[in-house]
């Protein structure tokens, strides 16, 4: 039966992007103890697979220089003392390969599942861990029978192990009181070695059952409901009517931005009713006329205005209007097509300029501009 949330409704749906993030900041993460107890395991009969006569014959000559001693050492508490240190340190040194292996080892299993992760969220304290109703109710709930029974299950498997383990190894324990010293920690060292293989290898089975349980699990507690995923996608995205708005503010910005713009152009094209463009041309500085404004409508209208207001010139030209209105976006050049057709207009503004300014005839206007076929838009 799927989990529910605190409205009642089913967590049904699999988690989102965002969900599984959060989680993983707060270090809900699928981690098993089962992977890091065999990787320690593992690590441990490796290191004594390999440095086993290293240890074997270190410890025996701790063992030797413990008791090869003159009778005046004895009595001696100095040199008893110094014994002791001297015994300490080389019983450490034998052992440091196989406890380096483990310090990595106990590091390596918990990024085995899940990976590296540091959160200060998990470590901080909440307070709903030390109520002490939450923790009966976590103690009694169905994760915690699951916890027990798991872990009794690990005991039973692994003392029935042990247990058979000792009954196969009874006699070569028993041996080890009649041998010498040496011989006695050599055999016992492989003694050790062979019990460590079948507790890794009881550990190894009880992991590859774990491991797809704490990964299962996790995904069952990152389950959310169709709600929750729309109340994630409103704070995510925002709600539509502030979405609205906000994208209604950043038109009316970058419409007021393009209006400030029309002043700088030196024609404006319309297509009488619908549309409007405003370009500019410096022959000094520019290569290519450059579109300042476009618009339809009520926008269109408001160029018109704006050109009036500050004398630049308006000519009507609908099929012009409409091929630079869909061809050409704010601030890009005008598409070579139209080349000729706005050197057109452009050469009949800058004579009319001429013209009242007393420097030359009239100019004739421009009745019939050419605009390619591909560049038509009705």
């Amino acid at each position: 039966m799927a989990e529910e949330n605190d409205n009642g409704q089913e967590k049904t749906e699999d988690p989102t992007a965002r969900k599984q993030e959060k989680a993983r900041e707060e270090g809900q993460i699928p981690r098993s103890r089962e992977l890091t107890t065999t990787f320690i395991l593992l690590a441990g009969t490796l290191g004594l697979l390999i440095f086993g006569p290293y240890m074997a014959h270190k410890l025996a000559g701790v063992v030797q220089f413990n008791f090869d001693l003159e009778r005046e050492a004895v009595f001696n508490t100095e040199i008893m003392v110094e014994h002791l240190a001297a015994s300490l340190y080389h019983g450490t040194l034998s052992m440091m390969p196989v406890l380096a292996l483990l310090l990595v080892a106990s590091i390596a299993g918990p990024i085995g599942l899940g990976g590296w992760l540091f959160s200060s969220k998990s470590m901080a304290p909440k307070p709903s861990r030390m109520n002490p109703l939450a923790g009966l109710k976590r103690m009694f709930s169905l994760k915690a029978l699951m916890e027990l029974a798991k872990a009794l299950g690990k005991v039973i498997l692994i003392m029935a192990v042990a247990v058979a383990l000792l009954a196969i190894q009874q006699q070569d324990m028993i041996r080890l009181s009649d041998q010498e010293a040496v011989t006695a920690i050599k055999n016992s060292v492989w003694l050790s070695i062979v019990g460590a293989i079948a507790l890794a290898a009881v550990t190894i089975a009880i992991a590859a059952i774990d491991i797809p349980f704490q990964i299962w699990d996790n995904s069952q507690k990152l389950k959310m409901s169709r709600q929750e995923i729309k109340d994630e996608m409103k704070d995510t995205e925002g709600k539509p009517e502030v979405k609205s708005r906000i994208r209604q503010l950043q038109r009316e910005m970058a419409q007021r931005r393009m209006m400030s713009e029309v002043p700088k152009a030196d024609v404006v094209i319309t297509n009488p009713t619908h549309y409007s463009v405003a370009l500019r041309y410096d022959p000094e500085g520019m290569s290519t006329p450059v579109l300042l404004a476009k618009g339809g409508d009520q926008t269109a209208l408001k160029i018109r205005e704006i050109a009036r207001a500050h004398g630049i010139d308006i000519m009507e030209s609908p099929v012009l209007a409409r091929a630079i209105y869909y061809t050409t976006e704010l601030d890009e050049e005008i598409p070579a097509d139209l080349y000729m057709a706005v050197a057109q207009v452009l050469a009949y503004v800058f004579q009319l300029r001429n013209y009242r300014k007393g420097r030359g005839d009239r100019p004739q206007y421009p009745r019939n501009i050419p605009v390619p076929r591909n560049m038509r838009y009705d």
